[in-house]
């Protein structure tokens, strides 16, 4: 939210202990992705027929949706460090085997292997990067989110590289790096304290007895469904050698990647989450249908699947950012709940269409694929209300979404006080002192809204800080103020990954008060994230009646006008 824009910390200026995580995060995301360049050579190389193969897909991604029920119960036993270290050393022993193994039948066993260690990894990674990092939360959200571009990208082009050389290539390059990623961490990540309350084994599966929760996971899993199968069964009719297919599959990492992060905000800020996902799953089914009806020219196979990875990284986000909005159980269930049902739906898919391709030909998966996407909008429309009444509550300042939450008692009615918005990092005192003597200048008082971030990225949720941390954070800010004879009064402000949903809110808490003006710093993420729609200052700014002013240590405050923000938006791309 705010930090001097010269003076902010680099998120990739942080401890061993963030890169060794990083590291992992980007070899496990790499997964992904991995395997694709090799399956024509797997079936060549092991006279396997395609339905075979694909059962590498369908092992891994049963045995990840299984183990996501219980992840959360190991964690919370053995705490993160244990458990990121279990992950990582079951995947690198099954990636290992898998290259040694002579036959598919083996490598479908080792492979079921590393979904329980990939299950297990991912389930703590996010958790543990934002516990560890420095230069606050929005600097360790970017690390994992470029970690998770660089997974999703470069995993093909590795894949295909290696694959060139040997199909057991990429299995033992995963080995390799998964096992400096382990011994990296056991040698830099500290311990970390265990939750106060151990998580129940049954809490996901009793979870999903919520009908807002079930309706995503139903869905989710029809979209999994076409997305693995085009993802297991498109290789073939491009025609192409190992290498070829990295780089196509590269192409469409990238975009799942730039869609995920950039585009995925603006969208959801613009139309709303559920229509934007009708849309998506539409043009996901346009696109799968394009792949079946030419699924005998492999050009247009290789630019489908391309452009699907924009739909594809839309589509990943606000999935798992409308289960957080609907969802009334802690997010960390919420998460291991949405995730057995997505990952059920893409373990099947890959078994299913290959017998279908066996009994039928080949077009017939990618056209039920087509029919799962579409199926999956009445899906998302039967829980229409629930999601809208999410999307108005949090816009109403209930828990489900983004809150407000006094520290002290509000400011005296009718003094207008003049509002900052400020993040938990260490320029933080800065911004609101400077706020501080903007409000001194007009006679106002201070009100600091801290701003408690969860972020979402892909299945995983983190808040930024327990909530104590948040209240503590406010307390800080006050008792400085109070002895430089600033009156002052705190609330916080939970946000959860819907960041235009915040400044919203904090756009009618400032009308509510008659506040004087909302002052905010520079994001730590950078200028074309805060000044991008769907960002908290631009739909703060938009939806403001009062001023709202860019406070920048070392320089002039600045009023966010339409041709300030488009000014600031363009120097920033």
């Amino acid at each position: 939210m705010s930090a001097s824009h010269e003076r902010a910390a680099s998120p990739f200026k942080q401890p061993k202990a963030v890169w060794a995580v990083a590291f992992a995060c980007v070899i496990s995301f790499m997964g992904i992705g991995l395997v694709d360049p090799i399956l024509p050579a797997l079936a060549s190389s092991l006279h396997a027929t395609p339905s075979q193969v694909s059962l590498l897909f369908s092992s891994y991604l049963i045995v990840t949706a299984v183990a996501m029920l219980i992840v959360g119960w190991v964690s919370s036993r053995l705490g993160a460090k244990r458990t990121l270290v279990v992950g990582l050393a079951v995947i690198v022993v099954f990636a290992a085997l898998a290259g040694t193994s002579g036959s598919i039948n083996g490598i479908v066993g080792f492979r079921a292997g590393w979904g329980l260690g990939n299950a297990l990894f991912i389930a703590t990674s996010l958790a543990v990067i934002v516990a560890s990092a420095s230069g606050g939360f929005g600097g360790a959200i970017i690390l994992y989110e470029t970690a998770l571009g660089l997974g999703i990208a470069v995993g093909p082009l590795l894949g295909g590289e290696l694959g060139a050389i040997s199909w057991r290539g990429p299995f033992f390059g995963v080995a390799v790096l998964m096992a400096t990623a382990l011994v990296a961490t056991l040698a830099f990540v500290p311990s970390l304290p265990k939750p106060a309350k151990p998580t129940s084994p049954l809490a996901p599966l009793k979870a999903l007895r919520h009908r807002g929760l079930l309706t995503m996971g139903i869905m989710a899993l029809l979209y999994n469904w076409g997305f693995f199968t085009m993802l297991g069964y498109a290789p073939y009719p491009m025609e192409l050698g190992a290498h070829q297919l990295g780089l196509v599959f590269t192409g469409w990492g990238l975009l799942v990647a730039v869609f995920s992060v950039f585009f995925a905000p603006r969208l959801q800020g613009r139309f709303g989450t559920a229509p934007v996902l009708y849309a998506n799953l539409l043009g996901l089914g346009i696109v799968m249908a394009v792949i079946a009806a030419g699924v005998g020219t492999p050009a247009v196979v290789i630019v489908a699947v391309i452009v699907s990875g924009a739909f594809i990284g839309i589509n990943n986000t606000l999935t798992t950012q409308a289960v957080m909005l609907v969802s009334p159980v802690e997010r960390p269930v919420a998460s291991s709940a949405y995730g057995f049902l997505r990952f059920i739906g893409g373990g099947l898919a890959p078994y299913v269409a290959g017998k279908l391709a066996d009994a039928t030909d080949l077009s017939v998966p990618f056209y039920l694929g087509a029919a799962t996407f579409v199926v999956a909008v009445p899906v998302l429309a039967s829980g229409h209300k629930l999601l809208r009444k999410a999307e108005e509550r949090a816009e109403e300042g209930e828990r489900v979404g983004p809150a407000l939450t006094p520290v002290t008692a509000p400011a005296a009615p009718g003094t207008a006080p003049v509002i900052v918005a400020v993040g938990a990092h260490e320029r933080a005192a800065v911004i609101v002192d400077a706020a501080a003597r903007l409000a001194a200048e007009s006679g106002s008082p201070l009100e600091v809204v801290h701003v408690q971030q969860t972020a979402v990225v892909e299945d995983q949720a983190a808040d930024s800080e327990p909530a104590e941390a948040a209240r503590n954070a406010v307390t800080r800010h006050l008792d400085r103020l109070a002895g430089q004879g600033v009156t002052a009064t705190g609330q916080i402000l939970v946000s959860v990954g819907d960041h235009a949903a915040a400044g919203r809110l904090l756009a009618r808490h400032a009308a509510r008060i008659g506040a004087r003006a909302v002052a905010v710093g520079r994001s730590p993420r950078g200028a074309l994230a805060q000044f991008t729609d769907g960002s908290l200052t631009m739909a703060l700014a938009h939806g403001a009646e009062c001023t709202v002013v860019l406070v920048d240590p070392g320089h002039s405050p600045r009023t966010l006008t339409r041709d300030a923000l488009s000014e600031l938006r363009g120097s920033a791309a």
